[in-house]
């Protein structure tokens, strides 16, 4: 493992991709074989083939669990090849394409099985999976904002706790993000999106509108308070390592980090990408926020700075708990037991959900 570059995005990222689906097993061997970020895309995308076709074998069999699982998981696989494999948009089009098939042929034997929905926005659409948990008829429902370089087929872990507490999901991809990226940029507006979002939930007779929840993750960390500062729908929101002003953690970012926001911005130039990230920004806004609020952060973040969390809590108007996690990195992904099931019980609480 000699490019910088690898050794960046295994630092990094490699509770995430474990936590998120990914075999320990699988995870060394892959990041083991390779000797250069080119290589990264093909060796993920081939390891997820592996899985994929023992799920198509066990869907033909008629093996319907397992095929959900195995589908499931080679959706993840091929999405950890596409998510900052920016350079090469070919290869990064393809792994995604087949990371949205997977899944989508996952969805109807997942425990509880989800469905594909498409949501109008702007004159075009984003694309969400809803879940629903078993035996409830009009639960609550929690809208699931992904981050920078993550999307709806990541989130199936993130999704387990809320659904085993009585709450609906609703993953999606919103401005420069999953199937949304070529069609938006990102934007520091992303209110506009879950405003979207919210009103599809309301069409819906199968889940509570009146019950919303929302969640951001890295990113997302800073697009869900943003949303829920405009959005008077939302009833509770989760931040997870959110940034507070992206512009002003821009060069303190990873090189990988940096150049995916540039290319999910549709900006040309890394210049012209840090002016897009000054927008990003709860500056004069996270005082709006009125619903309750539930914040995690590590302090051992390398890319956003535990600080940002600190100062969310201490500005918003409403209700917040605030977890810092001290040996937590980004998302605290490799401390998941301290956050995880706890976030969930707290949404559950405030949806009154169960």
């Amino acid at each position: 493992m000699t490019d910088a570059r690898i050794q960046s995005a295994v630092a990094h990222w490699a509770p995430r991709l474990v936590a998120n689906g990914v075999v320990l097993t699988d995870f060394e061997e892959v990041t083991a074989s390779l000797t250069s970020w080119d290589d990264w895309c093909r060796a993920w995308s081939a390891r997820a083939a592996t899985h994929e076709q023992i799920g198509r074998d066990a869907l033909a069999r008629g093996k319907l669990r397992s095929a959900g699982e195995h589908l499931q998981r080679a959706g993840v696989y091929y999405h950890f090849a596409k998510f900052l494999f920016v350079h090469d948009a070919a290869q990064m089009t393809a792994a995604h394409e087949k990371a949205v098939a997977c899944r989508q042929a996952a969805l109807p034997y997942l425990d509880p099985p989800g469905e594909r929905v498409a949501i109008p926005f702007e004159g075009k659409t984003i694309y969400g999976i809803l879940r629903k948990p078993a035996g409830v008829a009009t639960p609550p429902i929690m809208a699931m904002v992904c981050g920078l370089d993550s999307c709806k087929e990541e989130t199936d872990a993130y999704e387990a706790p809320f659904l085993a507490r009585g709450i609906a999901t609703l993953a999606f991809d919103g401005p420069g993000q999953g199937e949304a990226e070529d069609d938006f940029p990102i934007r520091g507006n992303y209110e506009t999106a879950v405003k979207a979002v919210a009103d599809f939930i309301e069409t819906r007779h199968d889940v509570d509108p009146s019950r919303i929840g929302l969640w951001g993750v890295s990113l997302g960390g800073y697009y869900a308070p943003r949303a829920a500062a405009f959005e008077p729908r939302v009833k509770a929101c989760i931040a997870l390592s959110g940034p507070f002003d992206f512009g002003a953690a821009w060069d303190g970012l990873p090189e990988l980090t940096r150049e995916a926001f540039r290319v999910r911005s549709h900006c040309a130039t890394q210049a012209e990408a840090k002016r897009n990230a000054a927008t990003l920004t709860l500056e004069g806004v996270a005082s709006r926020i009125a619903c309750p609020m539930f914040i995690v952060t590590g302090k051992l973040d390398r890319v956003v700075p535990w600080r940002d969390a600190e100062r969310l809590a201490r500005e918003v108007k409403g209700p917040c708990d605030l977890l810092v996690i001290e040996d937590g990195g980004h998302v605290a992904n490799n401390r998941g037991y301290r956050w995880r099931p706890q976030s969930a019980d707290w949404m559950a609480e405030r949806l009154g959900a169960g």
